[in-house]
């Protein structure tokens, strides 16, 4: 049904690529817009009912936590671990009962159903004391999603599996080098942002399924964030040094697994994941102290996204190296020229940075974004 989703949401994309491939003529792509301006679609969900089902899912499960949280200290052992069981296995129950009847409301359960999950496996660890090892418990709720998408083949369970596998991963190296920083953290930071790049790229060349736009929207969010944690890392100048051995296995898989999984994505395509990985490594020959080589680095990533937008004619990439560009020049001009000036030649010249910042890469982005609109994005 998702995959079903995604081909109807992407068939003008398609059409558009097909006619400029000339497979098809200009009548022949006419007549078939104007068949599918013809056609019902009274059975598809417009965005209203889908943000409806979405806040009603959240808010059930919202609801459902808080009631377990408020009876949790009249339970003994018995019933607590049975309301776990229960409050797992009912969303997909109910899941399950839906699926031919209301796809949507399927969906949104399932994915209710393996959150729960989570809360359910940390419960039952609080409900018996259990002293383990604490990145074990997101493995299992990893695994699980892994399971419901091997099983289902939503975008929903997707989702959690690309935001799970690589939280299991990261939990397992901040517990392995949480003695170990900065270089530990740096690490991370850099293997998230590689990986918040592949999310970013899912969408090209009419690939539009909910998962891969789903993908892009975390890739958004995780971006700015790692980048900045990898340029501009935190100091300790007493922490232990990181071990050869944890320094390759944490390089190898922070570097090659996000390159695997933009091959699965892209294809031949990720070549250019592969130079955004070369340009990562660039970033650890840069000098610890340096204090403008990390800001030109997260400029020059930031023009980077861009030309990488303009090349795949993704506007996302666009908007989000222009952001990226702007808070590049806003901090650098916080961290190395305001304490320069006195108070109120600081105020005037943040407030004319501001105003060319947005004036100048406002009209920049609209011109590039522009170019892009040869193919819907």
């Amino acid at each position: 049904m998702p995959a079903a989703c995604g081909m109807a949401d992407s068939w003008q994309s398609v059409l558009d690529r097909w006619s400029g491939a000339g497979l098809l003529d200009a009548g022949a792509a006419e007549r078939i817009r104007a068949f599918e301006a013809t056609r019902d679609h009274s059975s598809r969900l417009r965005w209203p009912t889908l943000l409806a089902i979405a806040f009603g899912a959240l808010m059930l499960a919202a609801g459902v936590l808080l009631f377990v949280s408020a009876h949790w200290d009249e339970l003994s052992p018995a019933g607590r671990f049975s309301l776990v069981l229960l409050m797992v296995a009912i969303f997909h129950v109910g899941g399950a009962a839906l699926s031919q009847r209301s796809p949507a409301i399927s969906t949104a359960l399932h994915g209710v159903g393996t959150m729960a999950l989570g809360a359910g496996i940390f419960l039952a660890a609080q409900i018996f004391n259990l002293q383990e090892h604490w990145p074990g418990g997101i493995l299992l709720w990893a695994l699980g999603a892994w399971i419901g998408w091997w099983l289902l083949r939503d975008w929903v369970q997707g989702t959690l599996v690309a935001l799970l596998t690589p939280a299991w991963l990261a939990a397992e190296w901040i517990d392995a080098t949480d003695r170990f920083s900065p270089r530990a953290e740096t690490i991370l930071s850099q293997a998230l942002f590689l990986l918040a790049l592949t999310y970013l790229t899912a969408r090209f060349n009419g690939e539009n399924s909910i998962l891969r736009r789903s993908l892009v929207w975390i890739g958004g969010i995780v971006l700015i964030p790692a980048a900045a944690g990898a340029a501009f890392p935190f100091e300790w100048d007493h922490a232990p040094r990181l071990p050869l051995r944890f320094l390759i296995l944490g390089t190898a898989v922070g570097y090659l697994a996000p390159l695997a999984l933009a091959v699965w994505l892209r294809r031949r395509a990720a070549w250019m994941n592969a130079i955004a990985a070369l340009w990562v490594v660039l970033l650890g020959l840069v000098p610890r102290h340096s204090t403008l080589l990390p800001y030109l680095w997260c400029a020059l990533t930031s023009l980077g996204l861009i030309a990488w937008g303009l090349e795949e004619l993704r506007r996302e990439r666009i908007n989000l190296g222009v952001l990226g560009f702007g808070l590049t020049v806003l901090a650098f001009y916080f961290s190395n020229v305001m304490d320069k000036l006195g108070r109120s030649a600081s105020l005037i010249g943040l407030g004319l940075l501001f105003l060319l910042l947005a004036w100048g890469l406002e009209r920049a982005r609209r011109q590039l974004v522009a170019r892009t609109k040869q193919v819907p994005a």
